[in-house]
């Protein structure tokens, strides 16, 4: 079975006001916090893909449900390799914004990224990434800019995903799949943006 990723919108702050070492653990409480009977809730899984928990408390996060990747971590690690293997054959109007938006989301930008420059605690396992990625309130601006340049020439992809990642073990089935989960991401980082809020993507 592979690892799956559950990406939650966090207000930063509210977040920053508990211990480090429990921050993950806070998380994983909206995540999966049942005891018997409760649930999201009827209402609160919407159809943009956020869940949001139940209660009458004001929310400050909540878990954003891929609709291409049920769930699972690998077709975003697919997706950053797939742009890893064609980003050498398109213009630097491309590759410059595609990197900024992909950076840190599905390619890897580090463990200092990962970890949120020391917001989360580092894995004590180097079997297991205690968090897959974490982009704070202030990086994100910059990658729904990033997204709002290059999603209009999406299409220029077509021909350097057949070239290099076309029917390639470890890639996306297809280019529409490719594109289907980058406008995902292009949603979620607009909305978090949108809201001042973070990104965090636990296994």
């Amino acid at each position: 079975m592979g690892m799956d990723l559950t990406l939650f919108m966090v207000d930063w702050g509210r977040l920053g006001t508990a211990p480090v070492e429990c921050r993950i653990g806070l998380l994983e409480d909206i995540a999966w916090p049942w005891g018997p009977g409760e649930s999201y809730g009827p209402g609160r899984g919407r159809a943009d893909g956020w869940l949001w928990p139940p209660g009458p408390e004001p929310a400050w996060c909540a878990v954003y449900s891929f609709f291409t990747t049920n769930g699972a971590h690998a077709p975003h690690v697919r997706a950053g390799s797939a742009w890893a293997d064609m980003r050498s054959l398109l213009d630097v109007f491309v590759r410059e914004p595609m990197d900024t938006f992909l950076d840190g989301l599905v390619r890897d930008a580090g463990p200092a990224f990962a970890a949120g420059g020391g917001f989360f605690p580092p894995a004590v396992d180097p079997w297991h990434r205690r968090v897959l990625l974490a982009c704070p309130p202030e990086v994100l601006p910059g990658k729904a800019r990033a997204w709002e340049r290059v999603e209009p020439r999406l299409e220029e992809l077509r021909e350097p995903f057949a070239a290099e990642c076309g029917d390639w073990a470890g890639r996306p089935d297809t280019f529409e799949d490719f594109i289907a989960l980058l406008r995902e991401w292009g949603d979620v980082t607009t909305t978090a943006a949108h809201r001042g809020w973070g990104l965090v993507g636990l296994p």
